[in-house]
């Protein structure tokens, strides 16, 4: 993960860079217990204050054991293999600093490579910037790749495309 120094800059920038229907209905959280061990947290992209994704450090758990069954299996620890991302990806298995890590990712990457990552969060951080711009939104309209998108993915791409 990219180096960051308060929670409260990096939703400064990913809030300043929403598009201009949904910059005050649109809004991303992030909570630390600091008192409990390791710091765990959780992390939320909320619209109108609703939750329509939450990354728990419970899911961390839920990793760890597919890691664990992967490298019973392969003897190998393998955090990048196909079936678990694709489990992960349709179980929504992430938690905060997975989101941290798409934040910090996302605002280093140009916006059109953002919006064709193989990282779920880093798409949705995408597809809902002002930087993409009318023809982009009606290209991924018209190939409707989104459409195969798990639904917690597919329900941003819904929400922009929807009001472009």
């Amino acid at each position: 993960m990219n180096h960051y120094k308060s929670w409260s800059k990096l939703n400064k920038q990913l809030s300043n860079l929403l598009c201009d229907e949904l910059k005050n209905h649109l809004s991303y959280f992030l909570t630390r217990y600091h008192k409990v061990h390791n710091s765990y947290g959780r992390a939320a992209i909320r619209l109108d204050n609703q939750e329509l994704v939450c990354f728990s450090w419970i899911e961390m758990y839920h990793q760890d054991y597919d890691l664990n069954t992967i490298w019973k299996k392969t003897g190998i620890w393998d955090d990048n293999h196909p079936d678990l991302k694709n489990k992960w990806d349709a179980n929504i298995t992430y938690h905060d600093m997975d989101f941290l890590t798409a934040v910090t990712t996302f605002l280093q990457m140009p916006i059109i490579e953002a919006l064709y990552s193989d990282n779920y969060m880093i798409k949705i951080f995408a597809i809902v910037d002002k930087r993409i711009g009318k023809r982009t939104l009606q290209k991924v309209r018209e190939q409707g790749d989104y459409q195969k998108f798990p639904t917690w993915v597919k329900q941003f791409y819904d929400l922009r495309l929807g009001i472009s």
